[in-house]
C-alpha cells in the first residue's frame, strides 16, 4: 500500500479482541522504533512492553484509556541520552526526547498498519504515577503509549476520523 494512503486508512482502535500479537510481527514493529532519526543520532528512545496479565491489571491503575489491548508499548525516553539546545532563546533547556520518542512511535503505529496490526495512541495519564507503578528508572520519561492488537466486531473508525481542515489551514509561505 502507499504511504499516504496507508497514513489516510489509519484509525485509532478502540475495539481489540484478546488475540495477542505474534512475536514476529512485533518485532517488526519495535525495529521500526529502533531505526528512526533522532537528534545527533542519540537514540535515547526505550520501550516498555506490558502485555503479561499483572502487567495489564497494572496499566489500569495508571489510566482509564486502556481499551483492554492485549498489548502496549509505554514509549519513554532516557533523560540522560537526550541531545539538548541550551542556547535557543524561545525554548529554554529544549531537549529531544519528546520529539525522539515521538517519531520512534509514530514510525511503528504505521509498520504495525502496515501488518495489520490495528494501534492506538494514549496520553491519558500522569507520568509520574506510570514511573512510580511501573517502577521505571528515575531517568525514563514517559511520553505516550502504544496499544496493539487486533480489531473485534464493534471496531470502525470513530466519525471524526475522516474530516479533515483544508491544506490552506496548515501550509505558509514565509
Amino acid at each position: 500500500m502507499d504511504f499516504l494512503e496507508l497514513a489516510k486508512n489509519r484509525y485509532s482502535e478502540r475495539f481489540f479482541d484478546s488475540r495477542p500479537v505474534e512475536q514476529e510481527k512485533l518485532d517488526k514493529i519495535l525495529e521500526a522504533g529502533r531505526v528512526v532519526p533522532t537528534a545527533c543520532n542519540y537514540q535515547p528512545q526505550k520501550f516498555y512492553l506490558i502485555r503479561s496479565r499483572e502487567g495489564l491489571e497494572k496499566l489500569k491503575t495508571v489510566t482509564h484509556f486502556h481499551y483492554n489491548v492485549p498489548l502496549m508499548i509505554l514509549v519513554c525516553y532516557d533523560a540522560g541520552e537526550v541531545w539538548t539546545n541550551p542556547g535557543d532563546r524561545y525554548y529554554r533547556n529544549y531537549n529531544s526526547g519528546e520529539q525522539d520518542a515521538s517519531i520512534a512511535a509514530t514510525t511503528m503505529m504505521y509498520e504495525a498498519e502496515e501488518i495489520g496490526v490495528h494501534t492506538i495512541w494514549i496520553r491519558g495519564f500522569d507520568s509520574k504515577t506510570v514511573v512510580d507503578t511501573f517502577e521505571l528508572p528515575e531517568n525514563m520519561i514517559p511520553v505516550m503509549m502504544l496499544g496493539l492488537g487486533y480489531p473485534n466486531e464493534k471496531a470502525q473508525p470513530n466519525a471524526w476520523h475522516y474530516k479533515r481542515r483544508p491544506i490552506e489551514d496548515y501550509v505558509f509561505e514565509l
